[in-house]
């Protein structure tokens, strides 16, 4: 009966520990989310702080082809956007979260609602002393399967063109 006793004992602390950890998961999912959105909010109100979430050499790769810059690259594209009341709105329409165990690395996708319709997207985020960094970044537009033919037949005669000098 003792034995069963400690042993029981041992479950409730190690449950305990556990739920324990899944709060300070969810504690921390939450403070990426709200720095994820916050990002994407940044944009949507042309702040330039945006920027400021991105890692010093961190990249983002946009829609086009052309469109891999690291931030300082991206923010010289951009900043047409950003004299503007708006530069572009992003809004999660879902998102996954992954980290390392340490935490000190976490990955995502989201599935996006944007001025171009639907779009996913992929980060890297490093923690740091203060807050999180965007280290890599990549936009892609969701090109539903049932027009993916035709959208890669416009890409395929575009792509032909010969370029203007």
């Amino acid at each position: 009966m003792k034995k069963l006793l400690i042993a029981c004992c041992f479950l409730f602390i190690s449950l305990g520990a556990s739920a324990q950890a899944d709060d300070t998961d969810v504690a921390f999912r939450a403070r990426i989310n709200a720095f994820v959105d916050e990002w994407h909010d940044d944009a949507a109100n042309a702040r330039l702080t945006y920027f400021d979430k991105i890692a010093p050499h961190g990249i983002y790769i946009g829609t086009d082809k052309t469109e891999l810059w690291n931030r300082d690259q991206f923010k010289a594209w951009a900043q047409r956007f950003f004299e503007r009341k708006s530069a572009w709105s992003f809004k999660a329409v879902k998102r996954n979260i992954y980290m390392s165990a340490d935490k000190k690395f976490i990955w995502f996708d989201e599935l996006l609602d944007t001025q171009m319709g639907p779009c996913q997207a992929s980060g890297v985020i490093r923690k740091t002393a203060k807050s999180f960094e965007i280290e890599h970044y990549q936009l892609s537009i969701a090109v539903p399967n049932e027009v993916a033919d035709k959208v890669t037949k416009m890409v395929k005669e575009l792509d032909a063109k010969p370029v203007a000098k």
